[in-house]
C-alpha cells in the first residue's frame, strides 16, 4: 500500500527559498493538528537546516536543496539535505556558537536550535559529498 504521508521537495539553493521550505513543511505538518508552538518549532527548525545548506554547504555556489517529510502516527520526519561542500567535524560544528563564516556575523546556533525544537536530531555529512540532517517531532 502507497503511504500518501509523504512529500518531497527540491529547490535551488537560494536565500529566497528558505521561507517557501519553512511555510511548504509547516503547511505538510498541519495534517496532524500541532498546536501553534510546534509548528513554530518546526518552522524553525527547517529554516535553521535550510539556511545552513544555503550558507555552508554550497557556500559560493547555487545547489539543489531536497527535503522529505513523513508522518507516521503522531511523529513527522523532516530531512533537509544537500550536495554540497559537506562537514569535515559534525561533532564541532554542532557545538554552540561555532561558526564557519564569523565574518558574516553567524550566531553558530543552527544546529543547537535543531536539537532545542525537534525531539530528535541526525547530522550525517561527508567532504565533498553533502549533508543530511534527519529532525523528528512528536506531535501531541
Amino acid at each position: 500500500m502507497e503511504n500518501y504521508n509523504k512529500i518531497k521537495l527540491s529547490f535551488y539553493s537560494i536565500s529566497e527559498n528558505e521561507s517557501f521550505a519553512r511555510v511548504t513543511v509547516a503547511s505538510f505538518a498541519t495534517r496532524l493538528d500541532p498546536t501553534v508552538e510546534e509548528l513554530s518549532d518546526i518552522k524553525t527548525a527547517v529554516s535553521e537546516a535550510v539556511t545552513n545548506c544555503i550558507v555552508h554547504g554550497y557556500r559560493d555556489c547555487i545547489g539543489i536543496i531536497t527535503i522529505e517529510c513523513e508522518i507516521v502516527d503522531r511523529e513527522i520526519t523532516i530531512t533537509v539535505s544537500d550536495e554540497g561542500v559537506g562537514i569535515p567535524d559534525v561533532n564541532l560544528a554542532m557545538t554552540p556558537m561555532y561558526t564557519t563564516k564569523p565574518e558574516e556575523e553567524r550566531s553558530g546556533m543552527g544546529f543547537s536550535f535543531m536539537e532545542i525544537f525537534m525531539d530528535e536530531l541526525k547530522v550525517e555529512s561527508e567532504n565533498g559529498v553533502g549533508t543530511v540532517v534527519t529532525m523528528k517531532k512528536r506531535i501531541m
